[in-house]
């Protein structure tokens, strides 16, 4: 493809020192991906500056480097100065990948885009359409199951992804897109059919300087990334929702609000059991009576969600009814992990955010007949500011709280603890979180309900800079089976 192909009609200000017949056969933003023919983007990082690479690029043999123009850059290879190389580095892979599945979604928001782009590729799959999601939990597709690490993947690698996806016959997929990936333009050439907001609460402190600018890159997906036109499914009853759908409908979209207050899909009535809800939810002029077979008033709204952008995309919404009854959970997020003798249960939940704890300690009290007790830490190297909140909310919604390590990263591991501990007051302090799993399961007592929260489906726990093998889900799997060998039932109740 020439430089002329690249660029396209998207940058008038783009200004070549070589012709612009040029052919380029890759592109990175990774001096280390350079292979000869490749097109090096230059661009400045949250860690490094990927400006002082372009003698590494060179020499591994660019064809091609790519600048803000910032910096005056000497090379032998042609250079491009652009304004907006991010954004450059993103169409570009787009247009080097080629093919894409035919309907493409994206959620976004602080709380449920794991959840939601699961259950809109289970509605599609139970439709028989060839479905896939890409998220924090990895990329699902018929034939494939990859574990994951970034909610939104770079735009190379997710272009390149959307192209494999394609070429294997997937006609339908649905991603996240994280308020990192929306502001570095990670998303940008994704060519949407349709697209979604959950909600937003206190997160990315550590790199959204305020609340405005993190609600602000969220709503890029409307703004610069959603065709004029196309539905632009929102959750109407939370905080932010007022200002989500004022942004959707001044961006030219197809509104469409989901939830108590939606007009689109409408939340009528829930029951809520210790498995499933009951919810009646009144679509395309007929109220359906749906068992959904997850746990928590926020599994409902995810689901709400999941059935806008379905039937956005042609599901008619009978079907989309029926599987809402088939779903199963993303891992990791309230996900029933066992239960002791006595019945008391124990879920793994991701819940490492405020809005997210508070979200799913309340939806478990209502099927708690004992105490809720809660196993959490916070991430070192990350928001510092919402350690102490999320001490205030398990102090204030859970009866047992034990206080243990997450990821501590770079941080000492007892500073954080303290943080969270200094609005916590009552709380147990273990910082092994094994111990912490252990000691959780062994004074459960019939009617109780155990979360472990904060690292859902993640399999490891970074620890300066090594990453050590741990699952949430196999710790607690182990607690429990130990604590069913050391003592017989006592006739609690059961599920």
């Amino acid at each position: 493809m020439t430089i002329s192909d690249l660029i396209g009609q998207d940058f008038p200000e783009a200004a070549v020192v070589a012709a612009q017949d040029l052919r380029v056969s890759a592109i990175t933003a990774d001096s280390r991906q350079v292979v000869p023919g490749s097109a090096f983007v230059a661009v400045a990082g949250t860690k490094a500056d990927g400006r002082r690479y372009v003698a590494d690029a060179q020499a591994r043999g660019a064809a091609l480097i790519v600048t803000d123009g910032a910096l005056d850059l000497e090379t032998d290879v042609p250079v491009l100065k652009i304004d907006a190389p991010r954004r450059f580095l993103a169409l570009a892979a787009a247009r080097l990948a080629g093919a894409q599945p035919e309907v493409m979604v994206a959620v976004t928001g602080t709380a449920g885009k794991t959840s939601v782009a699961s259950f809109t590729r289970q509605i599609w799959a139970h439709g028989g359409l060839a479905a896939a999601m890409i998220g924090t939990t990895g990329v699902v597709a018929p034939g494939r199951k990859d574990y994951g690490s970034l909610t939104t993947p770079d735009p190379v690698s997710l272009h390149g992804l959307l192209a494999e996806l394609a070429e294997a016959g997937v006609t339908h997929a649905a991603m996240e897109a994280s308020s990192h990936g929306l502001d570095q333009h990670r998303l940008d050439g994704v060519r949407l059919s349709a697209a979604a907001f959950t909600n937003l609460g206190r997160d990315h402190m550590d790199y959204h300087p305020t609340v405005e600018h993190y609600l602000a890159a969220k709503m890029r997906l409307f703004t610069d990334l959603l065709p004029k036109g196309a539905p632009a499914i929102i959750f109407a009853d939370g905080e932010y929702s007022d200002q989500a759908i004022a942004t959707a409908r001044a961006a030219g979209a197809d509104l469409r609000t989901v939830g108590r207050k939606g007009e689109f899909l409408t939340l009528k009535r829930v029951e809520h059991f210790r498995h499933k809800q009951i919810a009646e939810i009144h679509a395309d002029g007929t109220i359906f009576e749906v068992n959904l077979p997850l746990a928590g008033d926020f599994q409902i709204a995810n689901a709400l969600v999941a059935a806008g952008l379905a039937m956005a995309t042609g599901v008619a919404a009978r079907d989309v009814m029926a599987a809402l009854e088939k779903l199963e959970g993303a891992s990791g997020r309230l996900e029933l992990v066992g239960q002791t003798k006595d019945g008391a249960l124990a879920y793994v939940d991701y819940a490492h955010k405020p809005d997210a704890l508070t979200h799913v300690l309340t939806s478990v009290r209502p099927f708690t007949t004992g105490r809720v007790v809660v196993v959490f830490g916070c991430g070192g190297d990350r928001d510092k500011g919402k350690r102490p909140l999320m001490g205030e909310i398990a102090a204030r919604l859970a009866d047992v709280v034990i206080v243990t390590d997450d990821n501590p990263r770079s941080e000492l591991a007892e500073t954080i603890r303290a943080e969270i501990l200094a609005a916590a007051p009552g709380a147990t302090e273990i910082g092994d979180r094994a111990e912490a799993i252990r000691t959780a399961v062994a004074m459960l007592q019939p009617g109780d309900t155990l979360i472990v929260a904060g690292k859902g489906h993640e399999e490891g726990q970074k620890v300066g800079s090594v990453t050590l093998p741990f699952s949430d889900h196999a710790e607690l799997r182990k607690a429990l089976q130990a604590q069913a060998a050391r003592a017989p039932a006592t006739g609690g109740q059961t599920v």
